[in-house]
């Protein structure tokens, strides 16, 4: 029998000598779990940058055209006219419009409804006929990403009876 087995036999054999041995095991195996999971995380963080950068990207990318057709509108106010201005601005006003909605905005337009604090931001309120609580006028629209709201709506609420 070699030396190796021999000392093999005899550290089976003692228990404290096999316990250590596991122990080493389990700490070996301990600091490479810990390694790979600061390794993942690592990961995660550098991705996740990565995928905030390219949204980013893939939207500022989709905004220039609709900075290209907001100097276009400019350049027709160098030539006054009217009719061009107003027809750029549009034209501006509908890219930006269909952008947001490809994005998944969605305009909040509560008229006529209760009024509800976590979708209405409430301005103002006053008598009328419909009941406590209606939203009676939109000040400024709000706009919604899904389900969650971007931006509350700027209401004037009724007050009650006149």
């Amino acid at each position: 029998m070699s030396k190796a087995e021999a000392e093999l036999v005899e550290e089976e054999l003692d228990p404290l000598a096999l316990a250590e041995r596991q122990r080493d095991d389990y700490l070996d195996q301990l600091r490479r779990l810990a390694a790979e999971f600061d390794n993942y995380k690592k990961r995660m963080v550098r991705e996740h940058e990565e995928l905030r950068e390219r949204a980013a990207e893939r939207l500022l990318r989709d905004l220039l055209p609709v900075f290209d057709d907001l100097g276009r509108a400019l350049t027709a106010f160098e030539t006054a006219e009217t009719e061009a201005i107003a027809d750029g601005v549009a034209l501006v006003h509908r890219a930006l419009w269909t952008l947001l909605e490809r994005e998944g905005v969605a305009e909040l337009d509560p008229t006529g409804d209760m009024f509800d604090p976590h979708r209405h931001e409430a301005l103002l309120s006053q008598p009328a006929d419909a009941p406590e609580g209606t939203v009676l006028e939109v000040i400024q629209r709000g706009f919604l990403l899904g389900d969650r709201v971007l931006r509350p709506a700027r209401v004037v609420v009724a007050g009650g009876e006149s």
